[in-house]
């Protein structure tokens, strides 16, 4: 029996994208393939963590209040790093709708797990944001089968955005049919741009694709985990 390391697991609201508001659970796993210039998660090597076989993982969730909770947020880190361990762990939960929450890099690990998961909340990873390069590729392929779900894009931006980045994100999301979110960078519990500048990305993405919303981490207004 497989076993996973997990940094956190802790009921909150949800602060990110369309789902804003809903109560959920959130696992939080360790480690990710990538490492963003604006990660806001330690994994340091000597980060503390518990570590969960399947069943203790779905006995520790049920503890929670389930008639409070709207779904399941698999989170981290890349959740999809634990394919193995997810494809015997949801099925204990399989009464819970389940909110995976990616980096949308992992399309061949995504296919193990999708048939358990009911909404997929993807990044597209922008250089000027991110620091990475030549991400859109393993996103198209993410989408390829992620869109066979409940699914959206979150782009996390700064100043730095530039519009071959914008096209690129509204070609990706047009080719597969999904929701652009689109995230400003914050560093604190205020936006360090301003509504001018904000309103100018968000009408760009509209001239390209009108399914774009703005939608900050209101999280971090309300002072939530």
């Amino acid at each position: 029996m497989s076993k996973v390391r997990i940094k956190e697991i802790f009921s909150s609201v949800q602060g990110e994208g369309p789902y804003i508001g809903y109560k959920q659970i959130f696992v939080r796993f360790c480690n990710c393939n990538l490492k963003c210039n604006y990660c806001d998660t330690d994994f340091a090597p000597n980060q503390y963590f518990d570590e969960f076989d399947p069943f203790e993982l779905a006995q520790c969730i049920r503890k929670y209040n389930l008639s409070l909770i709207h779904s399941l947020s698999l989170t981290g880190g890349e959740p999809l790093l634990s394919n193995v361990f997810l494809k015997e762990f949801l099925p204990l939960v399989a009464d819970m709708k389940i909110y995976l929450e990616t980096n949308a890099t992992l399309a061949d690990r995504l296919i193990d797990v999708i048939d358990f998961v009911d909404i997929i909340a993807a990044d597209i990873k922008i250089p000027s944001a991110s620091g990475l390069a030549n991400s859109f590729s393993f996103h198209d392929k993410f989408f390829e089968i992620a869109k066979r779900k409940e699914c959206f894009a979150k782009v996390v931006f700064n100043q730095n955005i530039n519009q071959n980045e914008i096209a690129e994100c509204c070609n990706l999301a047009a080719k597969h049919n999904i929701p652009l979110i689109l995230q400003p960078q914050m560093s604190s519990k205020s936006l360090d741009f301003s509504s001018d500048f904000l309103n100018d990305v968000l009408d760009k993405f509209l001239l390209l694709y009108s399914n774009t919303r703005l939608i900050p981490q209101v999280h971090k207004f309300l002072n939530l985990q």
